[in-house]
């Protein structure tokens, strides 16, 4: 896994088009994406102590190694990058519920007052994990980052909107209360994944 590695032509025409786009070790992508089990030859070598420089291995590096994984059990269903999106906002709800009962059960505001900052709160949080685990390869910085939080609020007071009108809709036709707030969950998580990619993490940024 240090990156130096020879490889047949033939071994690499057989996976290109597999490969993930998820940034990890392409070696541990080239096996993974193989239609057929690969033969492998390893020759050791020992690590001397580090003199200059850091290690680039961390928590990120560990994240996408998650993620690689992922997009290849789940890839073909789902964008691995959905289901990253999905995992930071069922952080959101958490981090949501904490907020409203701080300002709410201790602060003392009143319950819209409360509801209002959990929910700007929260939206700021999942921008926040998404610019650096879901879109760390198209991470927004700077003035960059500052309109990306505007776009990402703006996407997301939509998809609560969303959110809320088909879950209310799916109540009245006697769905039942659980499936419509969960059909609710999953259009307004579909919304704010697919039009945030759209308008905040929309290219490459540079700083």
């Amino acid at each position: 896994m240090s990156g130096f590695f020879m490889l047949r032509r033939e071994v690499l025409t057989l996976t290109v088009r597999r490969l993930s786009t998820i940034g990890f070790k392409i070696l541990l992508d080239i096996f993974a994406s193989s239609p057929r089990p690969l033969k492998f030859k390893e020759l050791p070598y020992e690590f001397r102590n580090r003199h200059a420089g850091e290690s680039k291995l961390d928590n990120q590096v560990a994240w996408d190694f998650v993620m690689l994984l992922a997009d290849k059990l789940f890839g073909r269903y789902v964008p691995v990058r959905f289901i990253s999106f999905a995992l930071v906002g069922g952080l959101g709800v958490i981090v949501h519920l904490l907020t409203v009962a701080l300002f709410f059960k201790l602060v003392g505001l009143a319950f819209v007052a409360a509801q209002s900052i959990a929910t700007l709160t929260a939206m700021s949080s999942n921008f926040v994990l998404n610019n650096v685990l879901t879109y760390r390869d198209m991470r927004l910085r700077g003035w960059q980052w500052l309109s990306g939080w505007v776009s990402f609020v703006l996407v997301c007071s939509v998809g609560a909107i969303a959110n809320v009108a088909v879950a209310a809709y799916l109540f009245q036709i006697n769905v039942g209360w659980f499936p419509a707030a969960l059909g609710g969950i999953v259009i307004g998580a579909v919304w704010n994944y697919a039009i945030s990619r759209a308008f905040t993490w929309n290219k490459p940024k540079t700083v």
